[in-house]
């Protein structure tokens, strides 16, 4: 597919999230075309000791991560790419823009493990109209290859100690670059100001990394900051929350 933006995601990233959610703005605004693909945490983080590195849900999320894009690669491969728009939407409809419910018992390692679930999984696809079979992917590892190539497709434009999103602007020549990591969503009118600061930036031959470590939370009804909230600062480590390097 030629599209004017590759956008690598990992569906249980939420600064991945943010991002495709100012994306989809400038899409809508320069009439983009935009090719979703893969990328994994859970892969990328293969060699790592979660239960050393990590916080404790964070295996969970990842792994949850993973399991969703085996459906997303079984829905691509049997439904088109133009599938990936509405599934990726409904996945971050669900897991980021839906507030907690008040009467939830479950441990943050439980919420995330269920999202890796047909329970969590059968209600998004028909909600972006896709075949419930299509769940079976879940557990399907065969679809792992698949998910790796495009994993290593998106580093092999970046380098390798970033996190995601990465995107791809006018590929295959255009420029390349991870993020940008933002907490807050741009109004309409600044949307697309904000992209073109981005794209001349990362356009400059001899740019290679403008970055912070400290960032807040986003602003995402499942982190319960409002839109007009500023969300605490957290310290990020090699585009994580990785407890060491």
């Amino acid at each position: 597919m030629d599209a004017d933006i590759n956008f690598y995601f990992d569906p249980v990233c939420p600064f991945a999230w943010m991002t495709s959610k100012w994306v989809r703005q400038v899409q809508a605004q320069r009439d983009y075309t935009v090719d979703w693909r893969f990328i994994s945490l859970r892969l990328i983080n293969a060699h790592v000791d979660y239960d050393a590195h990590f916080p404790p849900e964070y295996e969970a999320g990842h792994t949850a991560g993973l399991r969703l894009l085996r459906v997303a690669a079984r829905a691509r491969a049997e439904h088109g790419r133009a599938a990936m728009a509405p599934l990726y939407a409904a996945f971050g409809t669900h897991i980021f823009d839906t507030a907690p419910r008040s009467d939830n018992q479950r441990s943050e390692v439980e919420v995330r493990e269920l999202r890796g679930t047909r329970e969590f999984a059968e209600p998004i696809l028909a909600e972006a109209g896709l075949p419930l079979e299509l769940a079976d992917a879940l557990d399907d590892e065969s679809w792992d290859m698949e998910i790796q190539q495009e994993t290593d497709e998106a580093l092999s434009l970046t380098g390798k100690d970033v996190g995601t999103p990465i995107i791809h602007f006018e590929p295959p020549t255009g420029v390349a670059f991870f993020g940008p990591v933002i907490s807050r969503l741009p109004d309409e009118d600044s949307a697309a100001e904000l992209w073109d600061h981005v794209v001349a930036l990362a356009r400059f031959p001899g740019f290679a990394e403008l970055k912070r470590s400290l960032r807040e939370q986003p602003q995402l009804a499942a982190f319960g900051v409002d839109a007009g909230t500023v969300g605490t600062k957290e310290d990020w480590h090699g585009g994580s929350r990785r407890q060491k390097k």
